[in-house]
């Protein structure tokens, strides 16, 4: 089996996404990084067609696009819509009811909490870190 070099391997969507949110503002990149924290909305299709727009030479979330259309274009849980309308809140400012919080579980809210963290400046939790 021939030996892969690190040339020929494929660079990850969210390798790309913190590569491009790096010059964004401090919300979007809050924003991105609890997307791909939590893993499980970012990983599905639907959900990353609408929001990404990517091809080999751009990668960038369309926030406005995004919040026009996922409401009536995706087919979401309680705790995915509560998820994505406070991470937009955070990239496109919005106002959000925090009653929304009730529906996140532990595992969003935890993350929710932390991109609030990096969303007031605090560059102590990394991207991808889960406590």
């Amino acid at each position: 089996m021939p030996a892969v070099s690190l040339e020929d391997q494929p660079v990850l969507l969210s390798d790309r996404l913190i590569e491009w949110v790096r010059d964004r503002d401090i919300g979007e990149r809050a924003a991105v990084a609890a997307l791909i924290e939590e893993g499980d909305v970012l990983a599905r299709g639907d959900v990353r067609d609408l929001l990404v727009v990517e091809n080999e030479a751009v990668v960038f979330c369309d926030w406005p696009r995004f919040e026009a259309q996922y409401r009536c274009g995706l087919v979401l849980d309680e705790g995915e819509d509560a998820f994505l309308t406070l991470v937009l809140a955070t990239a496109f400012p919005r106002l959000v009811p925090l009653w929304k919080v009730e529906v996140l579980g532990d595992r969003r809210l935890g993350i929710v909490l932390r991109t609030l963290a990096r969303l007031a400046g605090s560059d102590s939790v990394p991207v991808g870190c889960r406590a």
